[in-house]
Parts: C-alpha cells; structure tokens; sequence
C-alpha cells in the first residue's frame, strides 16, 4: 500500500476514512463520562504538546526567498540576493493594515472610518514583518545600502522603501503568496462532522 503525502492542514485522519464514512482502523466503542475523562488524561500531555507545537509556528517554520532576475549583460540568471521569511500572525497582518491605512472620523457618529490603505506600503510592510531579525538588519535595515541607494537618486527613509526599490511588483506578489502559505492561507482544510 502506498503512503499518501503530508499536507498541512486541518484534518480528521482522512486516510484511514472509508467511503461510508467510517474509520477503517477504528473500532467504535461506548465509553461512560468516567472513562472518557480516564482516557482524555492519558493523552493529555500528547494534547498539550500538539497544542504547544502548534502554537510555536511563526518561531520554528521558514523558507529561504531568492531574488534571480535575467543578467542584462550576460543574458544569464543572477540571484541577486535572498533572505528568509517566516509565517505572520493575524495580529501581524491587521497591525501591518492599520499602520498603512487612513481614517477620517465620519462627523455624524463620532467614529473614525478605514478611508484607504495604501496598498503598496501594506505589501512591503507584510514582506518587512515576515523577513527573519538577521536578514532584515543585512538587507532592508543596512544603512551603508540605504546610504548608496540614496547616492543613486532614490529616496531611502527605512526598510520599506528598500523592498520597494528592490523588488519588482511580480517578486512582491510571489513573496506575499510564500509568506500567507507559511502563514496557513490556502492550506488543504477538512472538516468532518460525525454524527
């Protein structure tokens, strides 16, 4: 018999799941609330540990990004540099939204109103947030860069504007795309319900 692939996801062990529903390798069973509490207490520390694991991601999971474009001058493919990413958090994204929004108050109901995010800064700031400490102080945060850039006519005021003048809109687009799978956007979920 041949093993499926691990996909990332959420899933209610869909291999050993037959046609009708059932667990193949189950075995169905009554237990009263006393044994259910006996048994949950046995595989605590497994359900803690899971739980712990599951929780440490943005810690432990990374992807190496390469930046290769064309060689204009010899026609071949340069990798001109790469950094790593990690996963963000959902408070990582909204804090990343609400710094590159504008809010005006709506004078009617005393409420201050998302008018616009600028999109642009957003994608930076999501690829700044997700880049790893040490390769964000190598790249986005290196002054000596900033200070060559700026000597080349482009305006430098902190990392974000590195990301801008250093990735093309298809290379934001594709990094964006690793970091939200890092994240568990897109992820392969199944839910099943028994009754």
């Amino acid at each position: 018999m041949q093993q499926e692939k691990f996909k990332p996801g959420i899933s209610m062990n869909p291999a050993a799941q037959e046609t009708d529903g059932t667990d193949a390798d189950t075995e169905k069973m009554e237990f009263t609330k006393e044994q259910t509490a006996n048994q949950m207490r046995m595989h605590e520390e497994d359900f803690l540990q899971g739980l712990i694991d599951a929780a440490c991601y943005t810690a432990e999971e990374r992807k190496v990004i390469e930046i290769a474009r064309k060689d204009p001058s010899t026609g071949e493919s340069r990798v001109y540099f790469r950094f790593t990413i990690r996963p963000l958090a959902e408070e990582e994204y909204d804090r990343c939204k609400k710094k590159h929004t504008k809010y005006v108050r709506n004078k009617s109901i005393g409420v201050k109103m998302p008018e616009d995010t600028n999109a642009v800064k957003y994608r930076d700031a999501l690829i700044y947030q997700a880049t790893v400490e040490e390769d964000r102080a190598k790249l986005w945060d290196n002054k000596k860069a900033w200070e060559v850039m700026r000597d080349k006519g482009l305006q430098i005021m902190n990392g974000l504007d590195v990301i801008e003048y250093s990735l093309k809109v298809g290379e934001k687009d594709a990094v964006i795309d690793e970091i939200d799978k890092l994240s568990g956007y897109g992820s392969n979920l199944e839910e099943v319900v028994k009754n």
